[in-house]
């Protein structure tokens, strides 16, 4: 079981940075960096207040089949993570139809893209 990477996989997923749980818990950005990383592990209070900010039952964090769990599957970069973290922040004030325009150019570009 890998809480850190739970938190971080779910934090991601939601769009979230470690500025912003550090804002909503009151933890420091540098626990929760230690916590994602492993090398701390987080009282029942601590995950208590991260699951709040995530907007998550705190049961999430012991599932077999945590979301953590499928999400490091794809053994995606931090790089790739960032990016897709401020695709997901900037898209969500697009209507629909502009999301629409912006996947097309996506998939337009990786369809050129040289491999």
């Amino acid at each position: 079981m890998k809480i850190g990477t739970t938190i971080r996989a779910h934090r991601l997923q939601k769009g979230l940075s470690q500025g912003d749980i550090e804002k909503k818990t009151g933890l420091l950005r540098c626990y929760l960096s230690r916590v994602e990383n492993g090398h701390t592990v987080p009282s029942l209070d601590t995950l208590s207040k991260i699951a709040l900010a995530l907007d998550m039952p705190i049961a999430q964090f012991f599932a077999d089949d945590s979301f953590g769990h499928q999400f490091n599957s794809h053994k995606l970069t931090d790089e790739e993570l960032r990016f897709l973290t401020q695709i997901r922040r900037y898209s969500s004030n697009l209507n629909e139809s502009d999301r629409k325009l912006l996947l097309a150019m996506v998939k337009k570009f990786a369809a050129t893209a040289i491999r």
